[in-house]
């Protein structure tokens, strides 16, 4: 062999020799980090939780099955519209960690064999008040629609029932997101007496009329998918803002 030949190899040897050492050295540092490691504290695992770990979240598709509530000129239905946007808010809360109740997931009341629309409505409040006790739900969000004989009114407005000291304070920062991210509407939370759930339920409680499908612009945009999930995105994170333990700044109502 030359004695460029011979250089070559003890270079090559030379070469490999140290790639063995680094990855020795690399094993070593795996080992000891793998020996010294050690469980993070309570304290932190605590802090990587999710925001609404362990809560119970009823949430309420209002209308459903021989029930369809209010119809746009359009043909839009209001119970089809309340299910996608109350089934959007699921995934969000579920999301957030929440265990979340739904009154319905599907296009069916709770009535049962109940005969008569307004026996059937009547048997179906009843039954949506029961299975919202029975879980012990900590909260309790009802989605609608709003329609008016005239057709110049819009905008999604957040309705409670005064029977919790708590029950402004969700209203208000639920509307406050909705007015924040929709942008199409200066309406403040309000009082309302003639929901027979807000009445029945104890726990903190609100309901959203989410626009009028008497509007015929907003009654189309009540269909789109994207303005659904920022719907049902608005009233999430009012639900989180509450829950955080903000307090909300209640605004005088709209006439």
């Amino acid at each position: 062999m030359s004695k460029q030949g011979r250089k070559k190899q003890v270079l090559w040897i030379r070469v490999s020799t140290i790639k063995k050492a680094l990855i020795g050295l690399c094993l070593l540092i795996v080992f000891i980090a793998v020996a010294t490691y050690q469980i993070p504290a309570a304290k932190t695992t605590g802090s990587l939780a999710l925001p609404l770990s362990g809560k119970v979240i009823a949430l309420d598709a209002g209308h459903g099955g021989p029930d369809g509530g209010a119809v746009s000129k359009q043909g839009v239905i209001e119970k089809d519209i309340n299910l996608a946007i109350a089934l959007y808010l699921r995934d969000y809360l579920q999301q957030a960690g929440a265990i979340v109740v739904m009154t319905r997931e599907g296009d069916y009341d709770l009535a049962g064999d109940s005969k008569g629309y307004s026996k059937r409505k009547t048997e179906d409040l009843k039954q949506r008040a029961k299975l919202i006790e029975d879980k012990h739900a900590d909260l309790f969000l009802s989605i609608h629609m709003n329609s008016f004989p005239s057709n110049r009114y819009r905008g999604a407005q957040t309705f409670y029932y005064p029977n919790h000291p708590d029950n402004a304070g969700l209203a208000a920062l639920i509307q406050d997101e909705i007015k924040r991210n929709l942008e199409n509407t200066d309406r403040v939370a309000k009082t309302v007496n003639t929901v027979y759930l807000l009445q029945a339920l104890k726990m903190p409680s609100a309901l959203v009329e989410v626009g009028f499908l008497s509007h015929p612009q907003e009654s189309e945009l009540l269909r789109d998918e994207s303005y659904q999930r920022k719907v049902a995105a608005s009233v999430y994170k009012g639900v989180l803002r509450y829950l955080s333990g903000e307090k909300a700044k209640v605004s005088s109502e709209n006439p």
